[in-house]
């Protein structure tokens, strides 16, 4: 049996942020990665960062002239999640919308998720 699992998705509003913010950088080929790492109150915190490296097992996906990259162990945590950018008055930065998120901690910095060990507060 072959399971599939849906990539992250990423908006055309964030899309556009992160080809500026590559641009500030000067590098060519950088790519949007997330990443789901032990930490925070809830047990998970998210990595994003600009990568100009692939790694074997990396899922990557094409949205809006960026390329999303999610390595295999991130991927279940983070599938059929969506990336967005915002910038209001009240908020600016990346958000995400993660439908596997089970629990979250008061300061919205980190969530839980099935086998995720819950972590200790540190907001």
């Amino acid at each position: 049996m072959t399971v599939t699992i849906a990539a992250p998705v990423l908006t055309a509003t964030a899309a556009d942020k992160v080809k500026a913010l590559a641009a500030s950088e000067g590098a060519e080929g950088l790519m949007l990665r997330i990443a789901v790492a032990p930490g925070g109150c809830a047990g998970l915190r998210y990595q994003l960062s600009l990568d100009d490296e692939d790694y074997d097992g990396d899922v990557k996906a094409q949205y809006h002239g960026v390329t999303l990259v999610t390595d295999p162990t991130s991927l279940p945590y983070v599938a059929g999640a969506t990336i967005d950018f915002v910038d209001t008055i009240e908020q600016m930065g990346f958000t995400i919308d993660n439908p596997n998120v089970q629990g979250g901690c008061g300061c919205g910095k980190s969530f839980s998720g099935e086998g995720a060990a819950p972590g200790g507060c540190a907001c």
